[in-house]
């Protein structure tokens, strides 16, 4: 799969427990390359010997993003994808700022968005249950506000390609993602 000539460079947004880790999962069992921005604040956190919960995660992206600029995660990983797409097709997992939207589409003009959305209600009781960092009803609200009002996050969701529903199974996200990949093939 190739569009102008380049291996692709997809990237996912969405609201937290939309499924964009599901979806990016999927892609790489199709054969991309993963690259997960979030992976930089865990480093973080690590070498500041910091425990990962929701709190920390927040202190470190926020620093981050002071230190370097919105665009920080895209910036700090475009080597890496420039060093993947050589190699292979990229899934990007967790765009979130529209400044990181703007940033990667001016490095990569060939980046195409996909939003994984799902209605609030439905993400909040996904968030309520999942294993790792689980979130109450008003911290999952609070999380979409300040992503949507201090990330810029509406950005990059309003600017996509394509966007995928995801509220039924797993195995129906899996079908949206084969029809959108049948569209480069």
């Amino acid at each position: 799969m190739h569009i102008k000539g380049h291996n692709l460079l997809i990237a996912l947004v969405g609201l937290p427990g939309s499924g964009k880790s599901m979806a990016a999962n999927f892609f790489e069992q199709y054969g991309f390359s993963k690259i997960r921005f979030g992976e930089l604040t865990d480093k973080e956190l690590e070498k500041n010997n910091l425990e990962q919960n929701e709190e920390n995660e927040k202190r470190i992206r926020e620093f981050l993003r002071k230190k370097y600029g919105m665009h920080v995660y895209a910036l700090l990983n475009k080597e890496n994808i420039q060093h993947e797409l050589k190699l292979n097709n990229v899934i990007i997992d967790g765009l979130y700022s529209l400044e990181e939207y703007t940033y990667l589409k001016k490095e990569f003009p060939q980046l195409i968005v996909i939003a994984i959305y799902a209605p609030p209600d439905v993400r909040y009781d996904r968030l309520a249950q999942r294993t790792i960092r689980p979130l109450k009803l008003e911290d999952a609200m609070q999380r979409d506000l300040s992503q949507i009002e201090k990330l810029h996050q509406g950005g990059p969701i309003a600017m996509a390609d394509y966007t995928i529903p995801n509220i039924d199974s797993p195995e129906k996200l899996r079908e949206y993602i084969t029809e959108v990949l049948a569209l480069f093939s």
